[in-house]
């Protein structure tokens, strides 16, 4: 759509172009957070070893503040201890976790949060 700007004692013509179609300004496909099956293996490891089991931080290797996220029964530990929830959410009383990195998504909280309110099991 073109707008024509007209002022007083002087033509002043401004054009401009923008995008007015109903589809693009209120998009129908809002993205979903699909917690329906939530399993250790398909869901909670990937977001783990992506931004937790790294290097220097919860690996085998490091396992930092004494817990290795690597493995199912290290964050499992996490989980008994009562920490992983506390710390993915930024729970006052627990070490904001990713260190120095962005908070995780609502997405990837929900997700874990899941799997630990179903018995954190190693499916």
């Amino acid at each position: 759509m073109k707008k024509l700007i007209v002022m007083a004692g002087a033509l002043v013509v401004m054009a401009g172009c923008y995008n007015d179609k109903y589809d693009n300004l209120y998009p129908t496909g809002a993205v979903v957070c699909d917690t329906t099956t939530v399993t250790y293996m398909a869901t909670v490891k990937p977001i783990i070893d992506a931004k937790c089991a790294t290097a220097g931080c919860h690996d085998a290797a490091t396992a930092g503040g004494g817990y290795n996220l690597s493995t199912h029964a290290g964050t499992v530990t996490s989980v008994t201890a009562g920490k992983l929830l506390g710390t993915i959410n930024w729970t006052p009383g627990f070490s904001a976790m990713p260190k120095n990195q962005p908070k995780l998504s609502s997405c990837e909280i929900n997700k874990i949060t899941r799997w630990v309110n179903q018995g954190a099991l190693n499916n």
